[in-house]
Order: structure tokens, then sequence, then C-alpha cells
């Protein structure tokens, strides 16, 4: 009898990261411009990008960590969400800096709180030879989010606008949704023993030093190439600079993510076959091409092909990277080794946005896109040379 791969835990998680990427995207493009009429600096702007950022990255580790020592996952799912919800209409209400401040802080909190329980329950609903499926499912679902929450934005703000505060609360209904199907999820029995004792906030850094060296080298390779991947926020100052308005840089936003969320799922099929490192250098190698074009292209239809080739790209790394993390972890550490990466990844990714506009601001933006290029090609050769792909069963 043939089981089912895509199973009913994965599908409701699916659901609910949906729903709530849904709400976050629908706020993204909108973010900074709400921040700037309700009086935050440029440089504000960034502090409070820059604190959320690191709050939700030191939160992963822990609570992957947590979940690990609990034997839970569904209540830290639960609440990240939950407050990822809340978080929404609380920006709308008031304006004070020190209230965005805290509303933003409970957004990524409960990010962090979720994010290595639920990857855990991924990898739990998956063999070693289905990881890349089920993850890659899970991220084209997420992504669906990210063309739906924009396109409601677009929609919304071209009969209202500059409408922004309302689109908070609007947010929240499609937030709400993922809160209410996140109590169809249910825990499993735990095979292994449940270690009960107290999580100090910082103890997810001990793993580091228990992992196993193939997890290390790997996660290395991975927070290296984080560092000089920067925000997709440089790549849509690039098609601005190339002549897009701003409803076709929103635009062409919304094509990176379709083109991402209608190949998460096959890519993640195939990867399953190929392997998992093979696919990753695949995805590492339409970064080059996309970064080197960047640098040296100012045509509109080329840069739109770039953002085509981009969302193929994420599509063969952001959930095959985290599929690789789970096969080469114990089970019993799933949350806290996806967790831990996932920490560091906010710390390198909030470092490396702030290197890329330095370098943008000093030497220009093809600099930026060279630099990271050429970064790019001695990381491809770190993993080609350096990093296993062998399955813990």
């Amino acid at each position: 009898m043939k089981t089912k791969i895509i199973t009913r835990t994965v599908w409701i998680l699916s659901i609910v990261s949906l729903f709530t990427d849904t709400a976050s995207e629908m706020l993204y493009p909108i973010m900074p411009i709400y921040l700037k009429t309700i009086g935050f600096s440029i440089v504000l702007i960034g502090v409070l990008e820059g604190f959320a950022e690191a709050l939700a990255g030191l939160s992963k580790g822990y609570f992957g960590k947590l979940s690990d020592n609990s034997g839970k996952r569904v209540p830290f799912v639960q609440l990240g969400y939950a407050l990822s919800t809340i978080s929404k209409p609380m920006m709308a209400v008031f304006t004070f800096p020190l209230w965005i401040f805290f509303a933003r802080a409970i957004d990524r909190f409960g990010k962090g709180t979720r994010t290595g329980a639920r990857d855990a329950i991924l990898s739990d609903e998956a063999t070693p030879e289905t990881k890349g499926k089920i993850f890659g499912f899970h991220r084209s679902m997420d992504t669906f989010g990210a063309v739906l929450g924009p396109a409601i934005a677009l929609v919304y703000l071209y009969f209202y606008p500059q409408d922004y505060k309302t689109l908070f609360y609007v947010a929240f209904i499609p937030g709400l949704l993922a809160v209410l199907a996140s109590f169809f999820l249910k825990d499993k029995t735990i095979a292994h023993p449940i270690e009960r004792k107290p999580t100090p906030f910082f103890s997810f850094l001990n793993y580091w030093k228990t992992s196993s060296s193939q997890y290390r080298k790997l996660v290395i390779g991975l927070l290296a190439f984080t560092l000089f991947n920067s925000s997709d926020i440089f790549l849509l100052l690039k098609a601005k600079e190339a002549g897009l308005n701003d409803t076709a840089v929103i635009g062409i936003y919304i094509f990176y993510n379709l083109v991402y969320a209608l190949c998460a799922f096959p890519i993640g099929i195939f990867a399953d076959k190929i392997g998992l490192k093979k696919m990753f250098l695949f995805g590492l190698l339409l970064f080059l091409i996309v970064y080197f074009g960047m640098a040296f292209s100012t045509n509109i239809y080329t840069i739109a092909m770039l953002f085509f080739i981009y969302g193929v790209y994420a599509a063969a790394t952001e959930g095959i990277s985290k599929a690789w993390i789970s096969n080469i972890s114990d089970r019993k550490d799933t949350a806290t080794a996806i967790g831990t990466y996932s920490g560091f990844q906010s710390i390198c990714t909030m470092l490396a946005s702030s290197l890329a506009g330095l370098i943008w601001y000093q030497f220009g933006a093809n600099s930026t896109f060279i630099i990271t290029g050429i970064a790019t090609i001695f990381i491809s050769i770190y993993f080609s040379f350096f990093v296993e792909n062998k399955k813990i069963l």
C-alpha cells in the first residue's frame, strides 16, 4: 500500500503559512512608506528593522531548543502565528515610536517562536528520501502568500490611495485564519526520552559545540552565503534605476514570488532524485547569473528575465537548505538544528544588507552585485569540495 507523502499535517501547516505570508507580504511593500508618514526617519526605520531581525534570530535558536527539550511542537507553532497576527492591527492603533517597536518586536518574536518547531514537524512528516518534496511543497504554499499579499495591497491602494492604516486591519483577517487553522494540528508522541530541565536563552549555542562536523560545515557554508546575499530590496532598487515605476517594481516582486511558488514543489521532488547538494549548487549558479546580470544590465526586459531566474534560484535553495539540515541532524534535535541555523541566518542577513548598502553608497550599485557574485563563486567551490551530503536515517 502506497503511503501519502503530502500528509494532512503538511497540508495544514502549509495553509497556515499561506495565510500568514499573505498578511505579512501585504504590508511588506508599504511598511517603509507607512513608517515615514507617521514620522519615522530612514535611520529610525533601519534601527527598527535591525532590532526586529536580531530579536527574531535569537529567539529562533532558543525556541527551537525549548521545543526539542519539551518534546512539544504544536504549542510553539500556534503561539508563534498568534503573536504575528496580533501585531498587525497593533501597528495601526497607536503610532508612537515605542509602541511601533513593541508591535514589530511581537511580530518577529512570533516568527522566532514558531520556526524551529514548524520545520521539525515538516521533517518528521518526511523520510530522508522525501525531504525535498515536503519542504518544497511548504515553500510553494508559503510563497503563494507573497503573491496574494502584495496583489491585494496593490488593488486596495488603487481604490484607496495612501490609506495605509486600513491595510494593517485588512492583514489581520488572513492572519486570524492562519491561527484558526493551526488548531487542527496535533502533536505526535515522541519516541525518544525528553530532557525536562531549564532552558537558558542562549543554551542553543551549546548545540554548535555538540553537533556533528557535517552540520557545522554545512551551516558555515550557508551562513557565508547569507553574509553576501543581501535583501531583495537592492534588486528592486536596481529595477527602479532601470526605469520601472513604483507599481511595476511591486509587480516584478509579485512576479518573482509567483515563479518561486510555482517552482519550489517540482524542484523539491527533483532534488530528492538527484540529491539536495546538487540542487543547492544549481541554485547558487542561478544566483551568480542574476547578480552578474544585474551588474551589467539596464534593459527592462533583461531585468524581468533575471527576476524569473531569481525565482527559480530561491526555489532551489531556501526549502532545500532546511531539508538538507534536517537530513543530517538527529531527529530529537531537529528544531534546535534548524532554529540555531535560522537564528544565525537572521543576524547574517542583517549584516549582509548593511554591507551591501555601504558598498552601494561608496562604490555604486554595480560594485554591490559584482562583489556578491565573486563571493558566491568561492562559496560554491566550498560546497562542492568540503560539504558532505550523507543522511542520518
